[in-house]
């Protein structure tokens, strides 16, 4: 799997970002983490309107991609992402994404997912959080406790374990959220727990078959 980590919305690596996949590859755009029970609906539609409309300018086929419509239908979830070459994982509510992630079992077919080479995963915010191995890096930043799906009441603590620490996008930037995420980067070290901090632009790029 190839990834494109951004701290918020494409970064600085964009040119970087197309060469990342061959032009017309089809790419799923998940917004799920915008779920959150107190977002404007129009608001999230936007956001994925203009998400989606800038990796079509970069070349790539982008459909959005809704776990609700997944949720109890891992199988059929399966067989959509086996036609795609790629996923964008839009910002918002981390712990919300998770639980859209479980109920559709997009978190019980990642590991084979992970193993097809030429495969993207990119996003940026809540869409990097998730790959961690767990979501207590920013549980004063989302709100843990929020829970906009009737099927689910708990709150999810692990992430999907590519990395064993924390990312923490967002730091020392002109972003509402970076005061609390340096808070939260103070609290990883007064808790010795490892973490990497991005400040908006920044992109991490990995390709785990290199």
């Amino acid at each position: 799997m190839k990834f494109y980590l951004s701290s918020y919305k494409f970064g600085n690596e964009i040119e970087k970002l197309k060469q990342m996949l061959l032009a017309g590859s089809k790419i799923g755009h998940i917004n799920n983490s915008r779920d959150f029970t107190w977002a404007d609906p129009e608001i999230r539609e936007n956001y994925q309107k203009e998400e989606i409309a800038t990796l079509n300018n970069l070349g790539f086929l982008a459909v959005p991609l809704d776990l609700k419509m997944y949720f109890g239908k891992k199988d059929l979830l399966n067989a959509k992402l086996n036609e795609l070459d790629g996923l964008w994982v839009s910002g918002g509510n981390t712990f919300v994404l998770r639980q859209a992630m479980k109920l559709s079992g997009f978190d019980s077919v990642f590991g084979e997912l992970r193993t097809r080479k030429d495969f993207l995963f990119a996003g940026y915010s809540a869409g990097i959080c998730i790959l961690c191995d767990s979501l207590k890096y920013i549980q004063n930043v989302d709100d843990p406790d929020d829970f906009p799906y009737p099927e689910n009441k708990e709150t999810i603590w692990d992430g999907l374990g590519v990395f064993n620490y924390g990312l923490l996008p967002h730091y020392d930037s002109d972003h509402f959220e970076s005061e609390a995420m340096g808070k939260e980067v103070q609290t990883c070290i007064d808790n010795k727990w490892l973490f990497k901090a991005l400040r908006d632009g920044d992109v991490i790029i990995i390709d785990e078959e290199a």
